[in-house]
């Protein structure tokens, strides 16, 4: 029976007794999720406690300061909430918490499970903004990365360490994608962040993913879209520092997080609400600057050896590509998957517009024939749709391009080849030796 209390005593004897007195603000001002505390001092980042009677408290993150008062986002609602409540602070500013016991584990924003299996004791910490390192010491992509995906595998293969975006608009598969993703792929610690996303999708990720063989080195850190919008950048932070974690230990990471957009729009809604104004159709800049800081983080290490490979989706609002954050995710990025909302609908999934698609890295990776091999499918697969119409209708003789000839007679196998089932897995080399095949 004492045994179930080794860990609480062991964290208590690790932690230092803080005998500092107790300073304390009141709020003064609350308008929607913005509080205005007057009489406390503490560095932005930081979490307060917010009493409001009855035992009852709310958890506030302090984001800037304003004609003398702190000014903080509740990561909350502000019901109960009344003049003059009680705000302390609470915990280590600007850190968050790390650690082997996530592991297995789903959590929410602020790091407490959210699957019922009892609570968490995380013994490290690391900044929420990351451990910032020299352009020089990350080294460069140098070995591939196994999606279990045959179209990524073999068209646009991704490299261990590289940041990949998923853009596609709502409704075309990129859940989907990143669940085979997260099924097939080959790396030692899988953090998932699903940010954002309906709580429905947050649970059924959950009990597809941790109940199997990969439980053990998966940890899922979810906010839903109803959380406040600094929670859920909390969250993608939370999940990037985890990845940080580890890959300091030398482990080869790869780090989900879905989506790259809505963490753009909590952005997009602190900044608003602050009072920055909207430049890229209602995006302050300040918002578009979060995601690239998200995904700087990511890449290989130097120094440790070990290895983050960032993959993102992205939602592309009305399907266009023209979006600021589909620009802003394509430009950062050091590659970017697009899912067609056309081919999804004559039945192709995943529906990966190959002609669209780009991985930068794949020269430095793969062998000349796998690159003349992939170069070639993309060219007829290219033909093929630029022409489809005019086949469609008979408009087009057989015999007036070669290439287009050859591609009309290949289609079925180029779609074949491109599809592929959830639970089926191909790995790298299989995907290769197919494409090998297929292209002759």
């Amino acid at each position: 029976m004492l045994k179930l209390f080794d860990s609480l005593l062991a964290d208590a004897v690790r932690s230092p007794i803080d005998l500092t007195p107790r300073r304390y603000g009141t709020v003064a001002a609350c308008d929607g999720g913005l509080l205005e505390v007057s009489g406390l001092s503490v560095p932005v980042g930081a979490l307060c406690r917010v009493s409001h009677g009855n035992g009852r408290s709310l958890l506030a993150e302090v984001i800037g300061f304003r004609n003398g008062r702190t000014m903080a986002m509740l990561l909350g609602d502000t019901v109960m909430l009344r003049p003059g409540s009680r705000v302390r602070p609470e915990g280590q500013p600007g850190m968050l918490p790390v650690g082997e016991a996530f592991l297995g584990r789903a959590v929410d924003g602020e790091g407490r499970p959210i699957d019922g299996l009892g609570p968490l004791h995380p013994r490290d910490v690391w900044p929420a903004g990351g451990v910032r390192a020299g352009a020089l010491d990350r080294s460069p992509v140098r070995k591939p990365f196994d999606t279990g995906v045959r179209a990524l595998n073999a068209i646009t293969t991704f490299g261990v360490g590289q940041r990949i975006g998923i853009m596609a608009g709502s409704g075309v598969g990129k859940s989907v994608l990143l669940d085979m993703i997260a099924h097939g792929a080959s790396a030692e610690i899988i953090i998932v962040g699903l940010i954002g996303e309906r709580a429905r999708e947050v649970s059924d990720f959950v009990e597809r993913h941790m109940n199997g063989t990969k439980r053990a080195q998966t940890a899922v850190i979810a906010v839903p879209a109803d959380h406040a919008p600094n929670l859920r950048i909390r969250g993608a932070m939370l999940a990037t520092s985890m990845a940080e974690y580890f890959r300091a230990q030398g482990k080869r990471v790869l780090l989900i997080m879905d989506s790259l957009t809505r963490v753009a729009h909590a952005g997009r809604e602190i900044g608003l609400l602050l009072g920055e104004p909207g430049a890229a159709r209602g995006y302050p800049p300040s918002a578009l600057a979060t995601i690239t800081k998200l995904v700087e983080r990511a890449g290989n290490s130097a120094q440790s050896g070990g290895s983050i490979t960032g993959i993102y989706t992205v939602l592309a609002d009305g399907d266009s590509q023209d979006d600021p954050v589909v620009d802003t995710a394509r430009s950062i990025l050091d590659g970017h998957i697009v899912l067609s909302r056309d081919l999804a609908q004559r039945g192709q999934y995943p529906a990966v517009d190959i002609a669209a698609s780009l991985s930068r890295v794949m020269t430095d990776i793969t062998a000349k024939d796998h690159q003349q091999a992939a170069r070639a499918f993309r060219a007829l697969v290219a033909a093929y749709e630029a022409n489809r119409d005019l086949v469609l209708m008979g408009a087009y003789r057989s015999g007036a391009d070669p290439q287009l000839d050859r591609a009309i007679a290949m289609h079925p196998r180029l779609v074949e080849f491109l599809a592929q089932e959830g639970g089926h897995i191909v790995p790298l080399a299989d995907s290769v030796a197919q494409l090998r095949a297929l292209m002759g």
